[in-house]
This record gives structure tokens, sequence and C-alpha cells, in this order.
């Protein structure tokens, strides 16, 4: 497997597709110059082609494994992740107070890409790290700031997320993890969680632990629920690491991809907690970290594309079956509408990182709700692209796809989860059409606008695409105000089309953007043929409502036809 890091294509849609620009001008991201954003691109691709990538393969081989308690991790891991830290890009957007570079996310996802491409189970580390330093920045008190933040962000120690246990996965609010207050300013943390992304570490000096908790006094649901940090090894008064906590790995899980990310059970057994944020108030907290997180997964969907595509397209020009299979029709349109996909998923998870970045440097709601609102698309989408490029990428190999050697089928096995973890996509688009329309569709509506705004602006210079984007953006809008009259059972069962929907009409928009800036229209009619058309089966979708779902008895789901 070979990967080149795409950096002309992340710098084009930055410069000319999502108006990263506009940061620069901000007081917050004034030091986010074109200068400072090539070297940042460049030094990222570099790592992540030369240094990362290379252990991607070692990774699936030679899963994480316990050894007498022991973490080990994936051969040459250790190794990628010390110059990943030492050259301070787990830190790039972190506080400059704390040892960050203080630059903006949509800069730090164009790297995060980079690097899941090179190795999707390496990245996992940094990522849940950089969510872990965003929760303590937005809710950590100084205390916890001071000690934390500086290691976290220099990469010596790295962070967890530990929400998940047997009979409270999507249902946070079921969780019996308890917390007790020791009188001492601490807390005793008891409980066992599962599905915890590199839970134990021996690439990092220590490992923190995020831990949603019950107190006695707490009430049910989440809204009793606190959050706690709760360090593998205990700081001692010099800020070191020093005796180990109450806490340990009870196994690893054997999972059908990122084989190099210790997928952990966690038993907390009377471990010692500090608060982060307010007694029974702890999903505010967690959700600060989810929401970095969901976009960082949404970006790891585009990554495992790209790195898919980039792999099967060397191997279509390489393949000869009466000539270059790269020739045959059929092989040209699974790349062209991958590449379409691929490009669309990219700019809007990049939009929507610019929005977050805008939103913090002005304090604008009306970015904050644009950022809201894309969040969930760009999770789903982006991992869905993710899904289906991988997919395609094991059939343009044909038998060969098959067959483990060629790594082709890693890209798949890796990047299933996406869809899955930090809320499932179906969960995303629940999301989607609940909370970020609770507005009335002003957020929707907003986006729209610019979007037909858009397609007027550019009916000179690209007259077909603009009237076919104009076209759909116009039906979306009115699907939008039809979905809002729907009864919440029949809304959430039209979530996943209609967020598919949002995001193809979206992918034309930057498409559009792309070919007017003098970026590919080639690749923009492929969009806009070939993908941007099944928002019409989406939107039929979306207007059937439930009532079709609920008919349907649970036996005859199962196969059960009726007497």
């Amino acid at each position: 497997m070979t990967y080149r890091a795409p950096v002309d294509q992340i710098a084009f849609i930055l410069n000319r597709v999502v108006a990263f620009p506009q940061l620069a001008q901000t007081e917050r991201f004034a030091e986010a110059t074109p200068e400072t954003v090539e070297a940042i691109l460049t030094g990222a691709a570099r790592l992540a082609t030369d240094v990362i990538a290379p252990v991607n393969r070692a990774g699936d081989l030679h899963p994480a494994r316990l050894e007498n308690g022991a973490l080990r991790s994936s051969p040459g891991f250790a190794e990628a992740f010390r110059a990943l830290a030492d050259g301070g890009w787990i830190g790039l957007s972190a506080d400059p107070d704390h040892g960050g570079m203080g630059l903006p996310q949509a800069l730090n996802m164009a790297v995060n890409e980079m690097v899941a491409s090179g190795c999707l189970a390496l990245q996992l580390n940094p990522l849940l790290t950089q969510g872990q330093i965003e929760a303590l920045e937005h809710h950590g008190s100084d205390e916890l700031k001071a000690l934390y933040l500086p290691k976290l962000t220099s990469g010596e120690w790295s962070g967890t997320m530990n929400l998940t246990e047997p009979q409270a996965g999507s249902d946070v609010g079921a969780l019996t993890t308890r917390a007790e207050r020791a009188g001492d300013g601490t807390y005793r943390i008891t409980g066992q969680k599962i599905f915890i992304t590199w839970g134990d570490s021996d690439v990092t000096e220590n490992v923190c632990h995020l831990v949603l908790a019950r107190l006695p006094d707490g009430a049910p649901g989440t809204r009793g629920i606190s959050l706690f940090m709760v360090p593998k090894l205990i700081p001692d008064e010099n800020g070191r690491p020093g005796v180990p906590n109450d806490l340990r790995v009870v196994s690893l899980e054997h999972k059908l991809g990122i084989h190099g990310s210790p997928t952990c059970v966690m038993s907390f057994e009377g471990a010692k907690g500090w608060l982060v944020g307010q007694e029974h108030k702890g999903m505010a907290a967690m959700f600060t970290m989810m929401n970095c997180a969901r976009l960082g997964v949404g970006i790891q969907g585009v990554a495992q594309a790209e790195a898919a595509l980039q792999q099967a397209v060397a191997y279509a020009a390489e393949r000869n079956q009466m000539g270059p299979i790269i020739r045959h029709p059929d092989v040209r349109r699974m790349l062209a509408e991958a590449r379409a996909e691929v490009f669309a998923a990219r700019a809007i998870c990049l939009g929507c990182a610019v929005a977050i970045d805008m939103a913090r440097a002005t304090g604008s709601a009306d970015w904050a709700a644009r950022a809201a609102f894309l969040t969930p698309i760009a999770k789903a989408y982006g991992t869905d692209v993710g899904i289906r490029v991988a997919d395609m990428g094991v059939q343009v190999h044909g038998g060969m796809g098959y067959i483990e050697e060629t790594g082709a089928a890693q890209y798949l096995r890796d990047v299933r989860i996406t869809a899955i973890y930090e809320g499932t996509n179906g969960i995303q688009a629940m999301d989607l059409v609940g909370r970020k329309l609770a507005d009335g569709g002003a957020a929707a509506t907003a986006l729209l606008d610019e979007i037909l705004d858009g397609a007027k602006a550019a009916q000179a210079r690209q007259p077909d695409l603009a009237h076919e984007v104009w076209q759909a953006a116009e039906t979306l809008r009115e699907a939008t105000l039809d979905l809002l009259e729907l009864a919440p059972e029949d809304r959430f069962a039209g979530a996943v089309p209609y967020l598919m929907a949002f995001a193809r009409v979206l992918g034309a928009h930057y498409h559009l953007r792309a070919a007017v800036e003098g970026g590919p229209a080639t690749l923009a009619r492929v969009h806009v043929n070939r993908i941007l058309p099944q928002f019409c089966a989406d939107l039929a979708a979306v207007r059937a409502g439930g009532a079709d779902l609920g008919a349907l008895d649970d036996a005859l789901l199962a196969g059960q036809m009726a007497g």
C-alpha cells in the first residue's frame, strides 16, 4: 500500500472553496497566514507519507496485545507516535497558554486527515487526546488545566473517553458506574466501561481517562451524571506520573479492523478521580469532547476513502485486462464517482471546521448555528463515503481485493467502525432533524440561501451546473419545510435520507464553487450528473414518513410470513 498526502487538493478546498482565508482576518487566528498554512500542510504531508503510513500494515497484522496486564503496541507505533507528538502536531489548535499553537480547527482537521490516511489505528490516539484537551479547556478547573493540558498537548500523556457500558451504549443515562465523594475534594470511581479506544498505552507515559459516573444524589438519566478525570498513574506533587490508580484493563476487544488500536474493557475499582465541571453536569463537558470527535471521525472517513481510492487508481492503471482496466467504462465510473464524493465529503468537513473557527473567533451565533448544523452531516456523510469508497476499492481490485495481501480489504475493515462510534450515523441523522431543526429550520435555511445565491452567481460561468444546483437547493428547501410539519416519529423515520439529501446538495454546491474558482469542472459534472440526482430518491423516502415501517409486524421482519 502506498499513500501520498493530497496537499494540493486540501489546500485548494481550504483557500478557494470553504473560505478558510477569512480566518486570518480575525484577531484570534491572525497567525494563520498563507505561509504558515503552507508550511503546516507540507510538514504534515511529509510526516503522514514517510512516517505514519509505513506502520499501517504492521498495525493490522500485529495487533495491540496484553502481556501480563501490560499493553504492547503494534510494531513501529511508538516511534511513529513520538514523531507525531514531538513535531507539535497534537497541540496544533490547542491553547498557546498550555503549549499549543492556537491555529484553526480547520487546519487541524486537514492534518488529521493526512495522519488518519496514513494509519487510522494510530491516529485515534491523538484524536481522543485533542478532544480531551477541548473538554478541559472549556470545563476544567484552573488546577486541572495547569496539570493536565501541557502534558496532553505535548503528547507526553494521552486522553480517553469513557462513556459506554454493556447496558448503556447510546442510552448513556442508563450507566451504573458510580462516584463517591472522598471528603478531600477527590472522588472514588467504581464501575466498568467497554469500547475504550486506546484505554491503555505504551507510547505515552500516562493515560488520562475522562469517566462518566453518577454520584449518590445524582438524578436518574443523563441529568444526574458527572464527569471525572481519572489518571492511570496519579500525578505526584511535581506533576509527574506517580503511583498506579485503582483501575485496570480487563481485556482487549478482537475487532473487525483498526487492530493496532487497543479497544479496552476498563475496570475502575474505587479509582481516585477529580471532578471536571460541576457535579451532575457531566454531559455538557463530555459533549464538548464528543462534538470535537464527531467532526474528527467524519475526517477519518474521508481519510480512509482517500487512501483506498489512491490504491484503487494505482491498481487500475497497472492491471491489464484487454488494456489497463482504468480505461474500462465501469471501472472509470467507480473511480470517478468515488473521487467526486471524496471531494464533496472533504469540503463539507472542512467547511464545518471553518464554521467552528469563525464562531470562536467572532462570537457569532449564526456561525455557531452553522457549525452545529453541519457537524452531524460531516460525521455521517464523511464516514458513509469512507465505507462506500473503501468497498469500491475492493471491487476495483476484483478477486485480488478479497485477498488480504493487497491491503485493499484493510481499508474497508478499518473504516467500518467510523459509522458506529462517536454516535451512530442514525443518531447523527436524528440529531439533525431533531435538535438542529428545533430553530424552525433557520440554520438549514441560511445554508440553503447561500447555496442558492452561489448558484445564481455561477450562472454566467457554469450555467449547466448552476441550474442543477439551484433547482436541487430549492427542492431541498421545500422538503425541509415539509419535514418540519411531520410528527417526531415520521421525522425520525426519514432522518437518514434527509441527511444524505442535504449532503449531496451541499457537496454539489462545493463542487460548483470549485469549478467557478478554476477547479476541475469535469469532476463537478460527475457529481452533479451522477451523485446529486440521488437526492430525489432520498427525499421520496423522507416524505414517506414512518407509517409503512410501523405497520410491519416484528415477526415479518424476522422472516415469518403471515398465515
